[in-house]
Formats: structure tokens, sequence, C-alpha cells
């Protein structure tokens, strides 16, 4: 089976400096003209083989995602994460979104933002006008943008992703003035990617309950809170039961989809990661973390209906 290709970014090909976000990374153009985005990955961290990895998780789920490859710039590893935005369309972000409808909204205040609650957030996605992406084929319990979000959320469960904060999600305003929840991105803290090979061989062979590997999946932190007041934000599995609670019917469809994928669909992804990028140990750990954050989600199956 042969690897993801790893995509050669010319020296001089920046365009415009990216301000989101905690990392260097700049727009490009590629040989087709298209637009696309370098983020160089933080020392120490798989967040180059974590972000690919997550993406093609998706897209077994059929859940509407950004396109990534693995990417190489002036010898820096990272990513190549393109467009999804449509000529003359504009996305817009979760915290402007909130701080339209609520006075005093933290809209620079990236994480630890109490007010960047799931419920106001599904008011939005709730409203008549906010359809699914673009691309989304619409089925019996998946007709609106709140019921794809569910998904988005689930995905965050299974891979362990902890960065949904309010500038990681959002919609999509066309230039005929329609809306959509724009596709999925932005999945690079999961799969314990910047976990050292020592800390994952010692979490999965613990006999310690307290450091095992239940214990690790189960303190993964959503960067939605579950309300204003809260000190800390939900955890993405609570965060995925609440949508569920909320959208039963959406909630089921996905965890259908979920498990209808298999083992080997899931391993043929990891062999395909470049040796380099990525050890043996640290495939191993992830794929432990899906298999028991899979089981985790379908435990929930029975809890919502």
């Amino acid at each position: 089976m042969h690897e993801y290709p790893i995509v050669e970014v010319p020296r001089n090909a920046a365009e415009l400096t990216e301000q989101l976000g905690t990392k260097p990374k700049f727009w490009f153009r590629t040989d087709d003209g298209s637009a696309a985005l370098f983020k160089q990955v933080r020392e120490g961290t798989g967040e180059d083989w974590a972000e690919k990895v997550a993406a093609e998780l998706a897209n077994l789920l059929g859940l509407p995602h950004a396109k990534y490859d693995l990417a190489t710039w002036d010898e820096k590893r990272g990513v190549a994460s393109y467009s999804f935005v449509p000529q003359g369309a504009a996305l817009l972000h979760g915290n402007e979104l909130l701080a339209v409808a609520i006075d005093d909204y933290p809209k620079s205040r990236r994480y630890s933002a109490s007010q960047h609650t799931l419920d106001r957030a599904f008011n939005f996605l709730d409203l008549p006008f906010v359809e699914p992406p673009q691309e989304f084929d619409r089925t019996a319990g998946l007709k609106t943008g709140a019921h794809v979000f569910v998904g988005y959320l689930m995905l965050d469960a299974w891979i362990g992703n902890q960065d949904r904060h309010h500038e990681n999600w959002g919609v999509i305003r066309t230039s005929e003035g329609d809306i959509h929840l724009a596709e999925s991105y932005d999945h690079a803290s999961s799969l314990g990617r910047n976990e050292s090979d020592i800390n994952r061989q010692d979490i999965l062979t613990t006999r310690d309950k307290f450091r095992c590997l239940s214990a690790f999946v189960g303190r993964a932190r959503s960067a939605f809170f579950s309300d204003p007041g809260s000190k800390k934000a939900m955890k993405t599995l609570d965060a995925f039961v609440k949508a569920a609670e909320r959208y039963p019917d959406a909630a089921f469809e996905w965890r259908e989809r979920l498990y209808a994928v298999t083992p080997d669909q899931i391993e043929q992804i990891f062999e395909r990661i470049p040796v380099e990028l990525a050890s043996s140990l640290a495939s191993d750990f992830a794929l432990a973390m899906l298999r028991e954050n899979r089981d985790r989600i379908l435990r929930t199956w029975g809890e919502t209906e």
C-alpha cells in the first residue's frame, strides 16, 4: 500500500500570512491555481499526521471536512489545507456569530471562554436559514446544519479532539447570501499526537486505573461549556451525548455510520502514514484510542433514545 504523498511547498510560495491560530501558517497557490494554507507543526508533536488521519476518518463517516495533504516547506513539516470557501463566499467563525447575539461575548478569547456553550451554538445552528454544507447529501436523519454538527461532535469524541473552540467551527455565507454550515476543520489536537512514546507505552501497559488508556481518553475536553458559569469545558463525549439528547435521530445515524466503519479500514489509514512521521507506537496508541472511544460512543446508543 502506497504511503500518503508529502507535498513540497515552494520556498517562495507564501502569499498571505494567516493570523488565526497559534502556529506559523501562510496561504499559497497550488499548481492548478487554487488556494491552500500551509500549517507548520509544532516541535515534538505529530500534528501533521494527526490532521491527515482525522480527515481520512471523517471521510469514512461521510462527514464533511476540510481536505489535507501532508506537506513540507523549507524543510519544515506541516500540512497543506485546501480552501473550502467558494469564490465570492466568506467563512464566518463561531465567535463572530455568537458575538452578534450575546452581549459582551469574549470574541477574542480563544480558550477558556465559558460563554462558548453548546446550547448557544445549537441555538444559532437551529435557525431555519442554516443549511448543511453545500455538497452534503441530506438523509432522513440528517437534514439541517445542526444535524450535521452533531456528527462533528461525535468525530471529536472518537478522535479525542480538544480544539473545537469558537474559531474552529463556523458557517459559509455564499455570494448569493445563503448560509451553510462550514466543513469540519482543524483536528490536529487529537489522537495523542503530542504524547511521547514513553508515555504511550506506560498508558497502554499500566495497571493503574487512573493512568490507563480508558482514564486517558476520558479526560479529553471539548472547548464547549455546559453553561456560562462553568469552570471547566465539557468532556468530548459529554458534548456529543448532550447533542444526542437534543437531536436523537441525527445522533443515531452518526453512530450507525461509526458502527459500520471496520478495523481494516482504520488500519489501512495508519499504514499509509510515512514511517518518518509517526512511530509504530504512535500509530498503535492512536488505534487503541479509536477503539476505546468507539466503544464509549456506542455504549451511549441506548441512553438518548
